[in-house]
């Protein structure tokens, strides 16, 4: 099984090249593909996904930019498909908690005759350090829409230890792990939390969402990430969320990062240190 390449889309991603590097020090052959690698994979034309497929007997699904997006039923829909004709038989899909879309998406991998998993997941720690969130803590203001909802962010190296496991394990097949952090906290917490560690001063600042549209407009980001990060906020994080879920000890026997642990490693990292970014830049 080991020799069997395991298809990893999303090479690139915060939980995909993290998989992809786990599986390879655990001596499995892996797959990894994007829309850079060669053979690509891009989910925008379908063509290119049977060749990547060909081969595999396993798969680790991310989409992009997201399944609460329109097109991500019919995409996944036609995924399933090329992977029944083209011999794949587990899918572990990565996905998103309160996302209607994404539930839809869900549906479809359940009903597809392939043996699944659904890793269902809170907001990443990780938004803070290698996303959208990412500028603003070495700016000293994070600016977003969002108040006094909690969330219980989640470790994206825990998500990765799951899809790990439940790609290598037959015996986690065919069900659904709902992954959170140990502890809900709302923004203005995680940049307390954040700047006590680093020892420097860190703003919070709330903006109506309209305004903060207008603002990611201004910036050039591309419109399909302006509708999502705007669902996001104004549907998704209405603290339909808040719960914190037991999936991450339910898959690997262990409790989940705490957020105070995931800033440790990210300050030891150097991602946050202005002066170091600067020098890198």
């Amino acid at each position: 099984m080991k020799n069997s390449p395991i298809l990893i889309i999303g090479k690139n991603g915060k939980t995909g090249a993290r998989v992809n590097q786990r599986l390879q020090d655990l001596g499995y052959t892996t797959r990894a593909v994007s829309r850079s690698t060669n053979p690509s994979f891009d989910w925008e034309n379908r063509a290119s996904w049977a060749p990547v497929i060909k081969g595999t007997r396993s798969a680790y699904v991310t989409y992009q930019p997201d399944l609460a997006v329109p097109d991500a039923e019919a995409d996944i829909k036609e995924l399933v498909k090329a992977a029944r004709e083209n011999g794949l038989e587990h899918i572990v899909l990565l996905s998103g908690r309160g996302e209607k879309g994404a539930q839809l998406a869900e549906k479809v991998l359940q009903e597809s005759g392939i043996s699944w998993n659904i890793v269902r997941c809170s907001w990443f720690c990780q938004n803070f350090s290698e996303s959208f969130m990412l500028e603003g803590i070495l700016d000293g203001e994070l600016v977003l829409p969002a108040a006094d909802t909690v969330e219980p962010f989640v470790d994206a190296d825990d998500i990765a230890d799951v899809a790990v496991s439940l790609l290598t394990d037959p015996g986690h097949r065919n069900k659904l792990f709902e992954l959170t952090g140990p502890r809900a906290l709302n923004f203005a917490q995680c940049i307390k939390e954040i700047s006590e560690a680093l020892g420097r001063p860190l703003k919070y600042t709330t903006v109506p969402i309209d305004d903060y549209v207008t603002s990611l407009r201004k910036q050039g980001v591309p419109e399909e990430l302006q509708w999502l990060l705007h669902e996001l906020f104004t549907v998704v994080f209405d603290g339909r969320n808040c719960n914190v879920m037991s999936g991450v000890e339910e898959a690997l026997g262990r409790p989940a990062t705490d957020f105070k642990t995931y800033v440790k490693k990210t300050i030891e990292s150097g991602v946050w240190d202005v002066e170091l970014q600067k020098q890198s830049a």
